[in-house]
């Protein structure tokens, strides 16, 4: 035995021991808890249960959160499904693409300067070719002008038109359906057979003219659309049927395209109009008006209301029994008691104003224990000097 007092190996060894369990034990606690902190975080990610991986550690936990995308997924992160191609609000990869084009919907009275363009192409399109021709207008979006010539199908005819006054140019699609049935129709082609298709060969000449005398006779009706709004005259400057030669803008900006469908009992095709947004600024702030009424702004209904409460309107007039012209300085001289002198006499014709606006001329009178103006005539509006 050691003597009292004397320490051992002994000693040491399990004075050493118990340190080192009340130094682990805290320290396994925590790695616990850490373990079981992560463990929840990753079934929080992945969907799971918090407990389904008790056994496989902290590593187990941090294989599970992560999550791979499957294809639906990913598609609809890039906005490539189709369910957003009939008109909802695209989102993702595409709607940031497309959000610096200008939507057609700040520029109102555009619509309806096709509707009424829809309108007009019925009648002269029924006219010129003595047919049944019914007009639709499918849809008026914005679009880059790259894109839309990427998405032209091909054969097509693509004609190039400048607007006089804007100084500048659009563009005219029509695809090939259309082109054979114009041409079957002015040919004289029998009303219950379909067009004929001839793929893979250049227009002809005759081909050419008949779909340019229609586009002549759309053009004309596109100019008296924009009449009301803006007076302006589209020329016909040429006609291409490969889309790089039918190049009017930079590919990058932003376009109106109009399309519309024209069917002519049960043959007919489609035919798109292109504006740019640099064609359309000298009459942006006419386009940004609403559209009230037929008349493009203007109401017939309110302007005969107004027109009517007008006669029920009250106003003063004033009786000018004499004017006299005299200085500054004696009008400032006048004091309680000064007297002037009218020039006026009893029977003098007296002036009836509204205003300044002179209405009538009277002759004063006595009516009772009032003064009257008894009205002779009405006062003759005199023009303005320049």
């Amino acid at each position: 035995m050691a003597p009292p007092g004397e320490v051992t190996d002994d000693d040491w060894a399990s004075a050493l021991a118990e340190a080192k369990a009340d130094t682990t034990a805290p320290a396994a606690a925590a790695g616990g808890e850490a373990d079981a902190m992560a463990a929840e975080w990753g079934a929080m990610l992945g969907g799971g249960d918090p407990t389904a991986d008790e056994g496989g550690g902290g590593g187990g936990g941090g294989r599970d959160s992560t999550r791979v995308l499957n294809q639906d997924e990913i598609d609809s992160l890039l906005a490539f499904d189709e369910a957003g191609e009939d008109g909802e609000q695209r989102s993702g990869i595409q709607a940031i693409l497309n959000s610096a084009l200008v939507s057609y919907e700040r520029l109102p009275m555009l619509e309806v300067v096709f509707d009424r363009l829809v309108r007009m192409m019925t009648t002269s399109l029924r006219n010129f070719t003595s047919d049944n021709v019914e007009v639709s207008l499918e849809d008026i979006l914005s679009q880059r002008f790259g894109d839309y010539l990427n998405s032209i199908p091909l054969p097509a005819m693509l004609t190039v038109f400048k607007a006089e006054e804007w100084d500048n140019y659009g563009l005219m699609t029509v695809d090939s359906s259309m082109i054979y049935s114009i041409v079957d129709v002015l040919l004289g082609g029998r009303r219950g057979a379909a067009a004929m298709r001839v793929e893979g060969r250049p227009y002809t000449t005759i081909e050419r003219k008949l779909v340019e005398r229609m586009i002549h006779v759309v053009l004309a009706d596109l100019s008296a659309a924009f009449d009301p709004l803006s007076p302006v005259t589209f020329r016909f400057d040429r006609l291409e049927t490969n889309p790089r030669f039918a190049t009017i803008s930079q590919p990058s900006n932003a376009c109106i395209v109009a399309r519309l469908r024209i069917d002519m009992e049960d043959r007919g095709g489609r035919l798109e109009i292109l504006i740019p947004f640099a064609t359309l600024e000298p009459v942006r702030e006419l386009l940004l008006q609403m559209f009230m009424g037929e008349k493009f702004g203007r109401d017939s209904i309110w302007e005969t209301h107004l027109a009517e409460e007008m006669w029920f309107s009250e106003v003063d007039l004033e009786a000018v029994l004499d004017s006299q012209v005299m200085p500054l300085s004696r009008v400032l001289g006048f004091e309680v008691g000064s007297k002037m002198l009218l020039t006026a006499k009893p029977d003098s014709p007296i002036e009836l104003r509204c205003g300044d606006q002179p209405m009538f001329i009277g002759k004063m009178g006595r009516r009772g224990n009032h003064i009257a103006i008894r009205v002779d005539h009405r006062r003759r509006m005199e023009k303005s000097e320049p």
